[in-house]
């Protein structure tokens, strides 16, 4: 067999392995960490999508890995980001609660309000799996892609903690603010809404200009409001898409 076939699957195995790293860092908050295995993690599932295609081994087998490996690093490392930061909003010590909306189990006790946080592991699952049967999405995406969520929720914790904006870290600590965030996410993922893939046949302007308007002005986002950019980017991308249509 040609080890080529081989290269596509190892770089989305990267990608899972950067997701489990995800998920320690997470549960132990230390955000700052798991956000930075997450950027490491969505560039492998980049990469190996552009390397199945260049290299011409698309495979079944490449498309299930795939999936597997997202549920982790943009499905549960986001959910458990989201009940971190509501178990904080709503001052709910770790892995235990005082108040009766919580769940008591051998002596183990936690707090029910932040696992609604988790809800949006299932969404991703979900639209994982939707993605997985349906042979339309080549050229675009339906609803938003689990990665481009990710980034979003994990922006959160990497705002309060670089911008330094009592503002805003007030309204990403309110409990209201994060479980609608949750809701809201859950929909995007598994929506209708057809959004554009940063996928080149060709490099040419004509062929690209909503790709190459979108990569400009998310570069200058960056460079003007750092790691704030990243929700705005996210609305962008939903706003050209809709634009585009």
């Amino acid at each position: 067999m040609q080890i080529k076939k081989f290269i596509p699957n190892f770089v989305t195995l990267l990608n899972l392995l950067c997701g489990c790293i995800a998920v320690l860092f997470a549960v132990n908050n230390l955000f700052v960490s798991a956000a930075l295995f997450v950027f490491l993690g969505v560039f492998f599932d980049f990469l190996d999508g552009l390397l199945a295609r260049k290299l011409n081994v698309q495979s079944e087998l490449g498309l299930q890995l795939d999936s597997l490996a997202d549920i982790v690093t943009s499905g549960l490392v986001p959910g458990i980001i989201l009940y971190k930061l509501i178990a904080i909003a709503v001052d709910a010590p770790p892995m235990t609660a005082s108040s009766e909306w919580s769940l008591h189990w051998s002596g183990f006790s936690m707090s029910f309000i932040p696992v609604i946080g988790l809800f949006v592991t299932l969404a991703s699952a979900y639209r994982l799996a939707k993605f997985n049967i349906d042979e339309d999405q080549q050229t675009y995406f339906k609803g938003l892609p689990t990665p481009a969520n990710t980034l979003l929720i994990i922006s959160l914790p990497l705002i309060m903690e670089f911008q330094h904006n009592d503002a805003i870290n007030a309204i990403i600590l309110n409990k209201w603010f994060l479980i609608s965030l949750t809701i809201i996410s859950c929909y995007l993922l598994n929506s209708s809404v057809k959004l554009f893939a940063l996928k080149f046949k060709d490099y040419s302007f004509k062929n690209n200009a909503i790709r190459y308007i979108f990569i400009i002005l998310s570069l200058v986002l960056l460079i003007v409001l750092q790691f704030a950019a990243i929700p705005v980017i996210i609305l962008l991308y939903i706003i050209l898409s809709l634009i585009s249509k």
